[in-house]
């Protein structure tokens, strides 16, 4: 697989939206569940032109994205979508390790993220620990959000 990765733009708010969609469907949510996570799944061009977002591409096709922000002065991982059918080919170690760089070029001490329950094992992996949770509640069913930190 021949993959690149390049910043993105305003145009490919589309694409990203889908992927983003396509990637948590992946995990078998409700239909019900992701019809109410839709809009926050959705990126407005604008929201590419104000936050810093990677795109992983085969062939110049996006196949996958990530964003890095700060928050309270530490890097934050917003986003890492990969479509499902590259999910487990590495694509999301890409784009990890460019954030990595990413934060580390920018004198970050850490990387922080919230990760969906099924992206646990895999931000494990890449050596983030968990340091705290967020809890939530979708429809009666209560939802643990892993809060993750790595050092850099």
């Amino acid at each position: 697989m021949n993959l690149s990765i390049r910043r993105a733009l305003t145009e490919d708010a589309a694409i990203l939206s889908q992927i983003a969609f396509a990637a948590k469907a992946h995990w078998g949510y409700p239909e019900r569940w992701l019809a109410i996570w839709k809009p926050e799944l959705t990126f407005s061009p604008d929201y590419f032109e104000k936050n810093e977002s990677w795109v992983a591409e085969v062939e110049e096709t996006p196949i996958a994205f990530s964003t890095l922000q700060e928050k309270e002065g530490n890097a934050w991982l917003e986003n890492l979508w990969v479509s499902p059918e590259f999910i487990g080919q590495g694509v999301g170690k890409r784009l990890f390790l460019q954030a990595l760089e990413e934060s580390r070029q920018r004198s970050y001490r850490t990387l922080r993220l919230e990760a969906d329950p099924h992206a646990l094992g895999f931000y494990e992996k890449m050596g983030m620990h968990k340091i705290g949770e967020r809890y939530s509640e979708m429809e009666g069913q209560p939802r643990i959000l892993p809060i993750m930190e790595m050092a850099l």
